[in-house]
């Protein structure tokens, strides 16, 4: 049997592999991880178990599903879809579509139904630094690739544990710092990527945008500002350094909860590099002030002229295989499509391509608002867990049992949102599903099926609802056709994807972008923006003392109902620091009692290197969001996972 080529339908790192008839191998040619792979990722072949393979209905959550006829699940969602108006409809779509799926999805309702109410579960990790991308560059575009920070001189990363999230990056990161790339991780959690650090700053949660101000200010004052590069290259205006020189250092620091000399050798290592980039992931998105957060980091790379020129510049490290795909086809409820923003003009360009009448006319509802704040009365939710994943569980569990009709898209079975569905379609897993996604570092790879088909994939059941509704435009016979209108429709925007083709993807993946050398603003110049902290988040008081912090584990992924069927690592843990165990006289195993003001949770001990201000759960634990706040960013909307107070207390 002849190879075949595919891509890891798990973290960002979009990692090539190839299926040889029984086992699945990493691609030595492919640019991500030329020849390596991690466990969980080798063994996606292995996930059969659980498989939903009939559609299930049932008029309300209190009664049992009972299979219907897949015609039969078609006409009940046409028929639900034409008798709702448009804003009482939502699309929760997800980064485990791929980009053709992702597009008739896209198409469908912002298009032909008139539905604004179409975002992705990237809301809940990637959408602060897409809004301060684009506030910054113009355009939701990351300037760097991975192939930047490896061979640049100094990585600086802050709020991420690749070690965990991008197992493969982490690793050609290790091979990296053996040539001479030096490295530097800003975290409340003393992760396995920080013991690889050359500087480690231990800061305290939420202290980043102060850390950040403070290094601008010692920039300032040691005279390391490019004010050629602002002047040549950005645009600016001198309130923005009336501002900087206010800045008391030691207040930031202290706020920040970094020690002075933890700043100085940052200092010194900034000063001892040529080429430095930066990467960052949950946190500094998953914050109140997560644009805040995101902006002041990119800024200390404006500043220093850091910033589009090779081996230089900010990464933000996407979390899910295709997050980049969909925030490109316009899976964002604050895009049209293809990075068109809602305007006028890109309305009728939209239009006109595809040939409609209907298309939505302004922004929709986000993730957390679609669900809390929409009084919806059709939802579509695909390939994703929000009863899961979004916060304040209670509140969204209150609202999803007044949803008239709630449709999941799933492959398998056991989430925690069919709880509240009344109509269950199976579409087809990674294996089984052709296609095309974008990894972090804007690289599209061809995704080829090399197992029997057992259900339809995504856009062949979106293109049926579609021909069910009476619509034109969705008659594709292929995905290939798909990605060919899909293709054409970049030309309407800043992406260069029309560029490729299947033959081509066929041959190698493709990286869009590389015609894109300066900022994407109206005059090519980089936005050097004031950013400070804004203290939106929950305050840590005497009744919850700690900060509550979410993370990865390197086996999962999400919910686990596809790892936990190879892979029995535990996730229902809580770790402490040794100081916390020694004050609540807990050893190693002991249970204990998270609470915060939203909910509580039993879970086992773990003592870890942690700040003394901090406790940290595994996100895979299922009840993780029974405690987290509600509170988003007012400009992203991305919620607040790493910022609940809490109260621990030992179990008996």
């Amino acid at each position: 049997m002849d190879l075949i080529s595919s891509s890891c339908a798990y973290c960002g790192v979009g990692c090539g592999l190839v299926f040889n008839s029984k086992t699945l191998k990493p691609s030595k040619n492919h640019p991500s991880n030329l020849g390596l792979a991690c466990k969980k990722g080798l063994l996606q072949h292995k996930v059969n178990k659980n498989r939903l393979l009939k559609p299930l209905f049932r008029e309300s959550i209190d009664e049992e599903f009972k299979e219907i006829s897949y015609k039969e699940a078609i006409e009940k969602v046409a028929a639900k879809l034409k008798v709702t108006e448009p804003k009482k409809m939502g699309f929760y779509l997800s980064g485990q579509l791929l980009n053709e799926d992702y597009y008739i999805a896209n198409k469908l309702a912002k298009g032909f139904l008139g539905c604004s109410n179409v975002d992705t579960n990237s809301r809940t990790c990637m959408s602060s630094a897409v809004v301060a991308y684009k506030k910054v560059l113009g355009s939701d575009y990351v300037p760097i690739t991975m192939e930047d920070v490896l061979g640049s001189d100094l990585f600086v990363i802050a709020g991420g544990n690749i070690a965990s999230n991008h197992i493969v990056f982490f690793n050609r990161i290790k091979k990296a710092k053996k040539m001479g790339l030096k490295l530097i991780v800003i975290d409340p959690r003393e992760t396995k990527t920080a013991k690889l650090a050359d500087l480690y700053i231990p800061i305290a949660p939420g202290g980043d945008t102060y850390f950040f101000l403070a290094v601008a200010k010692s920039f300032y004052d040691e005279n390391l500002i490019d004010f050629d590069f602002l002047k040549s290259s950005c645009n600016f205006d001198e309130a923005f350094f009336d501002k900087l020189k206010k800045i008391d250092i030691g207040e930031n620091l202290k706020k920040a909860g970094v020690a002075k000399d933890n700043l100085d050798s940052f200092i010194n290592f900034w000063k001892e590099s040529q080429d430095i980039t930066g990467g960052w992931t949950m946190g500094l998105n998953q914050s109140s002030e997560g644009v805040e957060k995101n902006i002041s980091f990119i800024n200390l790379f404006t500043l220093t002229g850091k910033i589009f020129k090779p081996k230089n510049g900010p990464l933000s490290l996407t979390g899910q295989p295709n997050a980049m795909g969909g925030r490109e086809v316009g899976g964002l409820a604050t895009t049209l499509a293809v990075h068109l923003d809602y305007s006028e003009e890109n309305i009728k360009k939209v239009a006109d391509f595809w040939k409609s009448d209907n298309i939505s006319k302004r922004e929709g509802l986000t993730a957390d608002e679609m669900i809390k704040k929409g009084g919806l009365k059709f939802l579509l939710v695909a390939h994703t867990d929000p009863v899961y994943h979004l916060p304040n569980r209670f509140e969204s569990e209150k609202k999803f049992e007044k949803i008239d009709f709630v449709v999941e898209l799933n492959a398998f079975s056991g989430s925690e949102t069919s709880k509240f569905a009344h109509l269950i379609l199976p579409v087809a897993p990674f294996g089984e599903k052709t296609g095309t996604q974008t990894n972090l570092d804007r690289v599209i790879t061809l995704i080829k099926s090399f197992k029997e088909k057992k259900v339809k994939q995504d856009y062949e059941v979106l293109c049926d609802i579609a021909k069910e509704l009476g619509f034109d435009g969705f008659d594709f016979n292929s995905s290939t056709e798909i990605f060919d209108e899909y293709k054409e429709m970049t030309r309407l925007s800043d992406m260069n994807i029309y560029q490729t083709s299947y033959k081509e993807l066929e041959v190698s993946p493709f990286r869009w972008g590389r015609n894109l050398t300066k900022a994407l603003t109206k005059n090519s110049k980089i936005n050097l923006i004031w950013s400070e902290p804004k203290n939106r988040s929950l305050k840590t008081d005497s009744k919850y003392p700690y900060i509550l912090l979410t993370s990865r584990v390197e086996n999962h992924w999400h919910s686990m109902t596809k790892t936990a069927q190879v892979i029995d690592d535990d996730i229902e843990y809580v770790e402490i620091s040794k100081k916390n165990m020694q004050k609540l006289s807990l050893k190693e195993g002991d249970f204990v009692l998270v609470k915060s003001e939203f909910g509580e949770a039993k879970l086992k001990v773990c003592e870890a290197l942690i700040r003394d201000d901090a406790i940290n759960i595994p996100m895979h634990f299922r009840g993780i969001n029974y405690l987290t706040n509600g509170i988003l960013d007012p400009q992203s909307k991305e919620p607040d996972y790493n910022h609940t107070p809490v109260s621990i207390e030992k179990y008996s």
